[in-house]
């Protein structure tokens, strides 16, 4: 993998000139025009957009032409945080613009499924319409109505999609728990909502095992006794339903007839409108530091949100087939499925894109070569495993349909980011995002309209007022501070689901700096105007005052030869250094005495004598998330005595047998007990 400096110009802005051949620029021509404005630059659009709020999301009203039943009296009727109402009087329902560009698409393969469990599957505009309907029939029959929760343990497949659509359709609220979930991560979940349907599968395949759900299912349904459960067979076609149940066939109305589409026969699909902040889906923190909470995202926030973010920011229309690895309980998974929202097509995958190798068929590059898919949302974990692992997935696949590459989860390291435009398609987008399940959407980002710079972000989304702080609120530039949002977006939480009087909200995201979001992450403002996320804010180390960020040792760390995955914690002492403790998965017959030397001589040449660790650890895994973030915080609190089922939910974690040993080797190499 070549060597690529951070901040190096991947790919430069397009002229001013050829901003019309992008929606986003056409759409700041229509603003330009209407109120006598001139945008040089996309800074230029940025700082009017967020400047002129009411202005900025009634122009994106009117834009998308946003159906709604009843007119509103504002669009902000009151710009505080928290408590920011967005549109008053408007009645409106998210299903409903998906169904416009179904009904548009009725002919068309709308969703590809990719699956290790049934294979593949393909289903047009209208047979997605069929399956809303016919669960809306069954909702409806199980006295599902508006503000009631539906819930999903289920993975990426079409009848989730179909799901998620039919329940907010009629006013319901949707959430969803992936299928890979243990049942106390379920339970510490749905028990918060007492939902009244929980649609659930009988198990599948991840790889080359079969992961039967049918005990787990069991359990959970045990403490939820108030809830109808319907069984989709997934893993076995002739799964039992468990006594008390219904099955898939019944609650569609299906059972005893023809299981074939008849395009002629599609049944109506009922849109209930609601208002703007009504609740759409509750979307769960990771866990990994408490009680998951009950994120509500409404209606129109993530309608308005989602249609900015893939018709604007994303550049997405109805040539493209959106490709975004997910499970369904994160928010890229919600993200992803609005692409409908633009008449994109999507593909879904559910399986281990590592099987039966990192460049096999199951890989992502493979599914999306061979689906012809144009964008991708996947983690930036994924892409550093594939870059340092030698792969050059343009060499195996057709990748030259694939137009934008968006990444999260964790930072993209330059070097990375330097090997996907050479060894993936050197005329892609390459858009590192970073946002989170609070928004559902994007602090930092990309757009058309701005350059590429390794191992940078290269804007802020339109409407979307952010900054880096310092702890007296003072704006920083080339230096990190807290990421701050300073004005309400729509998507912003309604409220966390179970929080009386909102104490958990508040202290969440405005108890730093009243009235203003602080999200928890160290942000940098570059002197090119880009932006770089130094790591999260409460994990940040302090060694002897200086302060040093997690992502600094990280860009560093994995573009050494023989370390699959790194993580760097820090014990503090009473005014001290502290003790700064490195982990290493190294690569399975590396020299580890050799190693370590490299990796201190490295930390100390290319960062400083302050980065070098006090103890380097060989683990045999790193603990992470599904979406790649590393767990630095709950990992330390259990090192210091912590129970682990308090801080860190093991349900997330992807290898969590592997956690005690990890535990046990750090408190040896401390002294500790």
């Amino acid at each position: 993998m070549t060597t690529t400096e951070p901040g190096t110009l991947l790919t430069p802005a397009p002229a001013r000139a050829d901003w019309p051949t992008h929606r986003m620029g056409r759409f700041l021509a229509d603003i330009e025009a209407k109120y006598d404005q001139s945008f040089a630059t996309y800074e230029d659009a940025w700082r009017w957009s967020v400047e002129n709020l009411e202005d900025f999301w009634g122009a994106v009203w009117e834009h998308f032409e946003v159906i709604s039943h009843s007119p509103h009296t504002a669009v902000l009727e009151d710009r505080t945080m928290p408590g920011a109402r967005w549109f008053p009087g408007a009645t409106l329902n998210y299903a409903e613009h998906v169904l416009r560009t179904l009904r548009a698409r009725a002919e068309d393969v709308m969703v590809t499924s990719r699956s290790q469990t049934n294979g593949s599957v393909e289903w047009t505009g209208a047979r997605l319409q069929e399956e809303i309907a016919r669960i809306q029939t069954g909702l409806v029959a199980r006295g599902v109505t508006k503000g009631d929760r539906v819930a999903g343990y289920l993975p990426n497949i079409p009848q989730t999609l179909a799901a998620y659509l039919a329940t907010t359709g009629i006013g319901a609220i949707w959430c969803a728990v992936p299928s890979e979930m243990g049942p106390q991560s379920v339970l510490d979940r749905l028990v918060q909502l007492e939902p009244k349907v929980l649609i659930a599968i009988d198990g599948y395949v991840y790889g080359k095992r079969d992961l039967p759900r049918a005990d787990d299912l069991a359990r959970i349904r045990k403490f939820l006794p108030g809830t109808h459960t319907v069984l989709l067979p997934y893993l076995d076609p002739e799964a039992p339903v468990p006594e008390g149940a219904q099955s898939w066939a019944e609650f569609t109305g299906r059972a005893g007839t023809e299981t074939g589409f008849d395009a002629a026969a599609v049944p109506a699909v009922h849109i209930e409108p609601v208002p703007f902040d009504h609740p759409l889906t509750v979307l769960f923190s990771s866990g990994t530091t408490g009680k998951p909470k009950a994120i509500v995202h409404s209606h129109g926030g993530i309608l308005l949100e989602h249609l900015k973010a893939h018709g604007l920011q994303f550049d997405m229309s109805e040539a493209d087939n959106a490709f975004w690895f997910s499970t369904t309980g994160w928010m890229v998974w919600t993200m992803g499925m609005s692409s409908l929202l633009l008449g994109a097509s999507v593909v879904l995958m559910d399986g281990d894109p590592n099987w039966p190798a990192a460049n096999g068929e199951w890989s992502q590059w493979a599914v999306m070569a061979g689906t012809k898919a144009t964008y991708m949302g996947t983690g930036s974990a994924y892409l550093a495993a594939c870059a340092h692992s030698g792969m050059r997935p343009n060499q195996k696949w057709d990748l030259t349909r694939l137009r934008e590459i968006q990444c999260s989860g964790s930072p993209l390291a330059a070097d990375v980011a330097g090997w996907v435009l050479d060894a993936v398609n050197p005329a892609l987008l390459l858009a590192p995002t970073s946002g989170g399940t609070d928004i559902c959407a994007a602090f930092v980002g990309g757009s058309p309209l701005t350059p590429v710079w390794a191992g940078e972000m290269s804007c802020r989304p339109l409407g979307v007022a952010v900054a880096s702080w310092d702890p007296q609120g003072r704006e920083l530039q080339g230096q990190a501070g807290e990421l701050v949002c300073t004005e309400p977006m729509p998507s912003m939480p309604v409220f966390f689901w179970g929080d009386e009087g909102n104490e958990r909200y508040e202290n969440s995201y405005f108890g730093a700096y009243p009235g203003v979001w602080r999200h928890g992450d160290w942000l940098v403002h570059t002197e090119r105007g880009s932006w770089v996320i130094t790591g999260r804010s409460d994990a940040t180390l302090n060694r002897g005052g200086v302060r040093l960020g997690t992502a600094e040792f990280y860009a560093v760390l994995d573009a050494l030869r023989q370390v699959n995955d790194t993580m760097v914690l820090h014990f503090e002492d009473a005014g001290g250094m502290g003790k700064l403790v490195l982990l290493v998965d190294a690569e399975d017959g590396a020299d580890q005495e050799a190693l370590e030397t490299a990796i201190r001589t490295t930390l100390r040449t290319e960062l400083s004598p302050r980065h070098v660790p006090d103890h380097v650890v060989f683990v045999d895994s790193i603990p992470r998330n599904p979406t790649g973030k590393r767990l630095e915080i709950p990992l330390k609190r259990i090192i210091q005595g912590a129970v682990q089922g308090q801080v860190m939910d093991v349900g997330v974690v992807a290898r969590p047998e592997q956690i005690d040993a990890t535990v046990a080797r750090v408190q040896e190499v401390m002294g500790r007990p």
